[in-house]
């Protein structure tokens, strides 16, 4: 099949890799809509991620997250979506967006997240859990869900390319000209 006519782009990867702002790029190029996943979770629950890990745990959040992908891989809307960084180490959730979408994983160096995880104001749990400096815990986590990201079938790195450029060539290999 081609990956152009699937009816949804997921967008997955790291934290600070550039989802959000890249998904809203190709949103506006293929004229879809655009949907964050983490937003709809906020959303969902009423408060933020953090509060969500801090006052219900982690696997409070990744149910959740696990039954809003569901319902947006079930909707017959084409869009573009982004997906939390840990989203697709879910095998639930990559068998359902992998079903109906194109799975681009958006990558950037860890020196380059962390400089913009500190530029945000953003708080991310996950990054709080274990006592190394930034970087290093960027680059375990990395590790860790190498696999989850292998199993996208475009990568483009951000590290280096303004959101404009990212889209692309996110369009460029969906075209197959890349």
């Amino acid at each position: 099949m081609n990956a152009a006519i699937k009816p949804k782009l997921v967008l997955t990867g790291f934290m600070a890799t550039g989802k959000s702002a890249v998904g809203r790029a190709l949103a506006a190029r293929l004229n879809r809509r655009f949907i964050d996943s983490d937003q709809e979770i906020v959303a969902r629950a009423g408060k933020s991620i953090a509060r969500i890990f801090a006052e219900d745990g982690e696997a409070a959040f990744r149910a959740l997250e696990q039954e809003i992908i569901a319902e947006l891989a079930a909707s017959p809307e084409a869009a573009v979506i982004a997906t939390g960084g840990g989203a697709l180490v879910d095998d639930a959730n990559y068998a359902a967006l992998s079903r109906v979408g194109t799975l681009v994983c958006l990558v950037a160096r860890p020196e380059v997240i962390a400089r913009r995880v500190a530029a945000s104001n953003v708080a991310r749990p996950k990054l709080m859990q274990g006592e190394m400096a930034l970087e290093e815990r960027i680059a375990q986590l990395m590790e860790e869900r190498k696999t989850a990201y292998a199993r996208a079938e475009i990568t483009v790195d951000t590290s280096d390319l303004p959101v404009g450029r990212v889209a692309d060539r996110v369009l460029r290999r969906l075209q197959g000209k890349e």
